[in-house]
This record gives C-alpha cells, sequence and structure tokens, in this order.
C-alpha cells in the first residue's frame, strides 16, 4: 500500500521484552512527542510496548529512527498506513499493568510459531479440517472483515476469550488440532497462543505482523471486508484492492461497513449505520436510545469523531439536551 504520497502516516507497532522502567519511557516519549507533529495511543508496561500514533511524515520518520537507535527497540517492526489527517485525537502514552487486557497471566516463553505472510497465504490454501483458523479479535472487529473460513468467536471483548480457549477443548482435540490465529497487528496473538498451550494446544501458528502486515505484503487474497482499527478511521482496506462490504446497516440493512457510537452517552455501543438511518434515529443504535437523558446532539457536519471526549461546547449542549427532556 502506498503511504508515501499522504501527508500524514499511521504507525502500529509493539515489542514484546522486559522493561525495567517502564514509567521512565512513558516520560521519554511525551517529551518527545511535545515538540512534534504527533498523536499517539502508546502503553508501556514490564512486559514491552503497544503502540499506535499518527504523525506527519517528517517526524514519523524521526521517531522510528529514534526508537531503533535505542538498543532495546533496535528490532521493532512499523506497519505504516497513509491518512490525509491525524488518526488520533490528541497524545496519549500511558502505563498499563496489562499490556493486553486479557485479565489472565501467561508464559510468553510460549507462544505459537510466527509465520510470515507469504507462509500464511499457502497454509490456508492447503487448511483441512484437522486445521481451526481463530480470528482472535472482538466480534465488532470481525464482523467488518475476517479471513475466508474464520472461527469467530462471539467475545466482545479479549476478557472472555480465555473461557473460550477453555470450551474449545470440548469441541477440539488439543493434540490433533493444528492452530491458525491472526489479530490486527500481531500482540493479541502472542498471549493468546502462549494461553492455548497452556491448556493442551500445541501446533499452533500465528500471523506475523497480523492483518495489517498482511495486507501490506500480500493484499486481500482470502480476506473478505475491511479491517477495524482503533483509531479515527474506525475501517480501513487492508490493501489497495477492492473491497465490498460485508456487513450491514443495523437499521435497514443495506450493505456497508461504517461504525458510528451510539449518541446516548449512557450506551455508547459502536454499531454499523447508513447515512439515512443516522440521521432518522438522530445519531443512536435503536429507538430507545433516542429518548434517554443523555443523548449527544446529532452533528451533520462531520465534526463528530469516535471515542473523543465531547468538548466545552457539545457538553453545554448535551446539558441542554438533558434539561429538556
Amino acid at each position: 500500500m502506498d503511504y508515501e504520497h499522504f501527508p500524514y502516516w499511521v504507525i502500529a507497532f509493539y515489542h514484546i521484552a522486559p522493561l525495567d522502567n517502564p514509567h521512565a519511557e512513558v516520560k521519554r516519549h511525551k517529551a518527545f512527542f511535545a515538540t512534534r507533529e504527533i498523536t499517539s495511543r502508546i502503553y508501556f508496561s514490564e512486559m514491552g510496548v503497544n503502540g499506535q500514533m499518527s504523525a506527519s511524515k517528517e517526524h514519523a520518520l524521526e521517531y522510528m529512527a529514534w526508537m531503533h537507535a535505542d538498543e532495546r527497540f533496535k528490532d521493532v517492526e512499523f506497519k505504516i498506513h497513509g491518512a490525509s489527517e491525524q488518526a488520533f485525537p490528541k497524545v496519549a502514552v500511558r502505563y498499563r499493568k496489562q499490556l493486553v487486557a486479557m485479565d489472565h497471566e501467561v508464559d510468553l516463553t510460549q507462544r505459537g510459531k510466527h509465520v510470515s505472510p507469504k507462509e500464511w497465504k499457502r497454509m490456508l490454501e492447503e487448511k483441512d479440517s484437522d486445521t481451526l483458523l481463530i480470528d482472535v479479535r472482538n466480534q465488532y472487529e470481525s464482523a467488518v472483515g475476517h479471513f475466508e473460513g474464520a472461527e469467530m468467536p462471539l467475545c466482545e471483548t479479549f476478557r472472555q476469550f480465555p473461557d473460550y480457549a477453555r470450551n474449545l477443548k470440548e469441541t477440539r482435540d488439543p493434540k490433533k488440532t493444528r492452530v491458525m490465529m491472526y489479530c490486527t497487528g500481531g500482540i493479541r496473538c502472542e498471549f493468546y497462543s502462549a494461553l492455548l498451550k497452556e491448556e493442551g494446544f500445541e501446533d499452533i501458528s500465528q500471523l506475523d505482523g497480523g492483518v495489517i502486515g498482511y495486507g501490506l505484503q500480500e493484499g486481500n487474497k482470502h480476506w473478505k471486508g475491511k479491517l477495524f482499527v482503533f483509531d479515527d478511521r474506525l475501517t480501513v482496506p487492508i490493501s489497495e484492492d477492492d473491497a465490498p462490504p460485508i456487513s450491514g446497516c443495523v437499521h435497514c440493512k443495506k450493505p456497508l461497513d461504517v461504525y458510528h457510537n451510539c449518541a446516548n452517552m449512557d450506551c455508547n455501543d459502536l454499531f454499523l449505520c447508513c447515512p439515512e438511518c443516522i440521521a432518522e434515529y438522530k445519531g443512536c443504535c435503536s429507538e430507545k436510545c433516542t429518548s434517554e437523558p443523555r443523548v449527544r446532539p446529532y452533528r451533520t457536519d462531520g465534526s463528530s469523531k469516535p471515542f473523543r471526549r465531547l468538548n466545552a461546547q457539545w457538553k453545554d449542549d448535551c446539558e441542554q439536551t438533558a434539561l429538556s427532556h
């Protein structure tokens, strides 16, 4: 995918390796970002780093060079997409005890085998009934895009995946099953492959670089739909190839892959919706939500951004709306 001509680069990366002082890394990153055109959502822990960021091309290059100059991060692989604007609302660099929120400790020395996108493509074409292809993402992510033939667990959060792993042994023989797993950028597979090994599964392969890396190297062969991403874009094609929607509007079922956050602040659910229905339901996911007391004013100017906190004017508008009910 050609990102060179875009004014901004959206970068995804992670690195699993012990960090003696993750709090110091948080401070160091904030200082580096303070003088540059960068927005981010980056987490450090004693286990390593998980990062997504967007930056002007110049500052993206500076950041990647700065990281690679550090012996601890010299092997970090950066996956890059182009964008017309910043993909995150602000700089967020934080410490997080769990690098991936699974609420289950695993032995990260017991992870699955990394396979390249090229090898993954071959494995997809040769898989048989003893092969289980698992989408290690939340249900709303897989709904808009997934690999052909993937099992998509009905999990709304990654914290539900340990239960899925335990139940999997009831339907699949851990000794005979060849597991292939994938996620967005690769980090969730690092933890989940170790969990499946803990549950007795032995033959586990994980897509190196995740779906992002696969799309950059192999296009969308064997992939259906788009990729859900945790930034203002919400869904993106994994390559320059055509990607017809595989999902539909929650109200009228028209084919589309555009997500919105429900305007009801006490709901805030992500839902798929077409332009006509989003206007009819005033930005809400259901008729019920339209009559709730804390509904954000529906805006038609395109200024609403997912996951963002309301600015002062929006808060004032919402308070006035709540008082009118």
